[in-house]
Protein backbone atom coordinates (compact mmCIF):
# COMPACT_ATOMS: atom_id res chain seq x y z
CA UNK A 1 0.00 0.00 0.00
CA UNK A 2 1.65 3.35 -1.31
CA UNK A 3 0.99 5.90 1.31
CA UNK A 4 -0.45 9.43 -0.02
CA UNK A 5 2.90 11.35 0.33
CA UNK A 6 4.70 8.85 -2.13
CA UNK A 7 1.99 9.59 -4.56
CA UNK A 8 2.16 13.02 -3.98
CA UNK A 9 6.07 12.65 -4.71
CA UNK A 10 5.62 10.43 -7.65
CA UNK A 11 3.12 12.56 -9.28
CA UNK A 12 5.12 15.97 -9.35
CA UNK A 13 6.54 15.18 -12.69
CA UNK A 14 3.02 14.05 -14.55
CA UNK A 15 1.24 17.40 -12.70
CA UNK A 16 4.38 19.83 -13.85
CA UNK A 17 3.03 18.28 -17.57
CA UNK A 18 -0.51 18.28 -17.14
CA UNK A 19 -0.66 21.71 -15.73
CA UNK A 20 2.01 23.25 -18.14
CA UNK A 21 4.21 24.50 -14.76
CA UNK A 22 7.72 24.52 -14.78
CA UNK A 23 8.60 25.49 -11.04
CA UNK A 24 7.50 22.14 -8.85
CA UNK A 25 6.50 24.40 -5.82
CA UNK A 26 3.62 26.38 -8.10
CA UNK A 27 2.00 22.82 -7.92
CA UNK A 28 -0.86 22.44 -5.86
CA UNK A 29 0.08 20.62 -2.30
CA UNK A 30 -2.56 20.02 0.52
CA UNK A 31 -2.52 22.75 3.38
CA UNK A 32 -4.96 21.04 5.87
CA UNK A 33 -8.25 18.54 6.61
CA UNK A 34 -10.91 19.43 8.22
CA UNK A 35 -12.51 17.00 10.44
CA UNK A 36 -16.34 18.35 11.43
CA UNK A 37 -19.23 16.50 13.32
CA UNK A 38 -22.42 17.96 14.53
CA UNK A 39 -23.44 16.49 17.99
CA UNK A 40 -27.09 17.61 17.42
CA UNK A 41 -28.43 18.11 20.98
CA UNK A 42 -26.90 20.98 22.31
CA UNK A 43 -28.01 20.20 25.83
CA UNK A 44 -26.99 16.39 25.67
CA UNK A 45 -23.41 16.63 27.28
CA UNK A 46 -23.03 12.63 26.89
CA UNK A 47 -23.75 13.27 23.21
CA UNK A 48 -21.29 16.05 22.84
CA UNK A 49 -18.60 14.07 24.82
CA UNK A 50 -19.43 10.77 23.06
CA UNK A 51 -18.76 12.63 19.48
CA UNK A 52 -15.70 14.52 20.32
CA UNK A 53 -14.31 11.33 22.51
CA UNK A 54 -14.50 9.24 19.00
CA UNK A 55 -13.36 12.02 16.42
CA UNK A 56 -10.20 12.18 18.40
CA UNK A 57 -10.21 8.50 18.18
CA UNK A 58 -10.45 8.65 15.03
CA UNK A 59 -7.98 11.14 13.83
CA UNK A 60 -5.38 10.70 16.90
CA UNK A 61 -5.99 15.20 17.59
CA UNK A 62 -8.23 16.13 20.09
CA UNK A 63 -11.29 18.55 18.52
CA UNK A 64 -12.31 22.02 19.68
CA UNK A 65 -15.92 21.77 20.55
CA UNK A 66 -18.05 24.73 18.35
CA UNK A 67 -20.76 26.74 19.35
CA UNK A 68 -23.97 27.91 18.19
CA UNK A 69 -23.60 31.49 16.36
CA UNK A 70 -27.22 32.35 16.93
CA UNK A 71 -29.67 31.87 19.56
CA UNK A 72 -32.74 29.45 17.99
CA UNK A 73 -35.68 29.32 19.77
CA UNK A 74 -37.68 27.28 18.17
CA UNK A 75 -34.85 24.34 18.18
CA UNK A 76 -34.29 25.44 22.10
CA UNK A 77 -30.16 26.56 20.90
CA UNK A 78 -29.04 29.80 23.36
CA UNK A 79 -25.85 31.53 21.70
CA UNK A 80 -22.72 29.65 22.70
CA UNK A 81 -24.02 25.85 23.29
CA UNK A 82 -22.22 23.07 21.76
CA UNK A 83 -23.73 22.16 19.04
CA UNK A 84 -20.45 20.48 16.97
CA UNK A 85 -16.68 19.35 17.04
CA UNK A 86 -13.92 20.79 15.08
CA UNK A 87 -10.69 18.60 14.09
CA UNK A 88 -7.77 20.64 12.04
CA UNK A 89 -4.85 18.16 10.95
CA UNK A 90 -1.96 19.61 9.18
CA UNK A 91 1.73 17.74 8.29
CA UNK A 92 2.14 13.85 9.33
CA UNK A 93 -1.51 13.90 11.13
CA UNK A 94 -3.02 15.24 8.18
CA UNK A 95 -0.99 12.47 5.60
CA UNK A 96 -1.66 9.56 8.73
CA UNK A 97 -5.78 10.18 8.38
CA UNK A 98 -5.93 10.40 4.36
CA UNK A 99 -4.29 7.14 3.89
CA UNK A 100 -6.66 5.58 6.75
CA UNK A 101 -9.58 7.04 4.97
CA UNK A 102 -8.96 6.59 1.45
CA UNK A 103 -7.04 2.96 2.08
CA UNK A 104 -9.49 1.69 4.58
CA UNK A 105 -12.48 4.11 5.15
CA UNK A 106 -13.69 4.27 2.28
CA UNK A 107 -13.77 0.72 0.52
CA UNK A 108 -15.58 -0.20 3.92
CA UNK A 109 -18.84 2.40 3.03
CA UNK A 110 -22.01 0.91 2.07
CA UNK A 111 -22.42 1.13 -1.95
CA UNK A 112 -19.94 3.35 -2.03
CA UNK A 113 -18.80 4.13 -5.78
CA UNK A 114 -16.92 7.50 -5.31
CA UNK A 115 -17.50 10.89 -5.00
CA UNK A 116 -18.71 13.49 -7.19
CA UNK A 117 -16.44 16.03 -8.94
CA UNK A 118 -18.56 18.42 -8.12
CA UNK A 119 -17.53 18.59 -4.09
CA UNK A 120 -14.76 20.53 -5.21
CA UNK A 121 -15.16 24.08 -4.67
CA UNK A 122 -14.07 26.62 -7.19
CA UNK A 123 -11.00 27.97 -5.57
CA UNK A 124 -9.81 24.33 -4.96
CA UNK A 125 -10.90 22.88 -2.21
CA UNK A 126 -13.21 19.60 -1.49
CA UNK A 127 -15.59 18.70 0.94
CA UNK A 128 -16.52 15.29 0.99
CA UNK A 129 -19.62 13.16 3.68
CA UNK A 130 -18.93 10.33 6.04
CA UNK A 131 -22.18 8.75 6.89
CA UNK A 132 -20.86 6.68 9.43
CA UNK A 133 -18.13 6.79 11.01
CA UNK A 134 -18.30 3.31 12.48
CA UNK A 135 -16.15 2.54 8.72
CA UNK A 136 -12.86 3.82 10.59
CA UNK A 137 -10.89 0.81 11.93
CA UNK A 138 -10.92 2.29 15.62
CA UNK A 139 -14.39 2.01 16.40
CA UNK A 140 -15.55 -0.96 18.06
CA UNK A 141 -19.17 -3.11 17.68
CA UNK A 142 -20.29 -1.88 21.38
CA UNK A 143 -19.89 1.52 19.83
CA UNK A 144 -22.19 0.88 16.83
CA UNK A 145 -25.55 2.24 19.03
CA UNK A 146 -24.59 5.63 18.79
CA UNK A 147 -23.50 6.39 14.98
CA UNK A 148 -22.70 9.69 13.40
CA UNK A 149 -21.57 11.44 9.92
CA UNK A 150 -18.67 13.86 9.46
CA UNK A 151 -17.70 16.35 7.01
CA UNK A 152 -14.22 15.96 5.85
CA UNK A 153 -12.66 19.26 4.23
CA UNK A 154 -8.97 19.03 2.24
CA UNK A 155 -8.36 22.63 1.66
CA UNK A 156 -5.01 22.84 -1.36
CA UNK A 157 -3.10 25.59 -2.55
CA UNK A 158 -4.85 25.14 -6.19
CA UNK A 159 -5.54 27.91 -7.84
CA UNK A 160 -9.01 27.09 -9.44
CA UNK A 161 -11.43 23.49 -9.44
CA UNK A 162 -9.36 22.32 -12.55
CA UNK A 163 -5.91 22.29 -11.15
CA UNK A 164 -7.28 20.71 -7.67
CA UNK A 165 -9.48 17.87 -9.62
CA UNK A 166 -5.91 16.98 -11.78
CA UNK A 167 -4.47 16.84 -8.26
CA UNK A 168 -7.21 14.70 -6.36
CA UNK A 169 -6.93 12.24 -9.12
CA UNK A 170 -3.10 12.16 -9.25
CA UNK A 171 -3.43 11.30 -5.54
CA UNK A 172 -5.49 8.26 -5.85
CA UNK A 173 -9.15 10.04 -4.65
CA UNK A 174 -11.57 8.27 -6.27
CA UNK A 175 -14.54 10.06 -7.81
CA UNK A 176 -17.55 8.08 -9.33
CA UNK A 177 -17.29 7.36 -12.95
CA UNK A 178 -19.13 9.25 -15.93
CA UNK A 179 -21.55 7.47 -17.90
CA UNK A 180 -21.53 8.49 -21.44
CA UNK A 181 -24.94 8.49 -22.95
CA UNK A 182 -25.16 7.77 -26.94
Amino acid sequence: MISIKEKIAKAIPELKTELGVKNALALPRLQKVVVNSGTGKAKDKKRNELVADRIAKITGQKPAMRGAKKSIASFKVREGDIVGVAVTLRGDRMYKFLDKLINIAMPRMRDFKGYAKTSIDEIGNMTISVREHSVFPETTDEELKDIFGMSVTLTTTAKNKKEALVFFEKIGFPFKKEVVVK
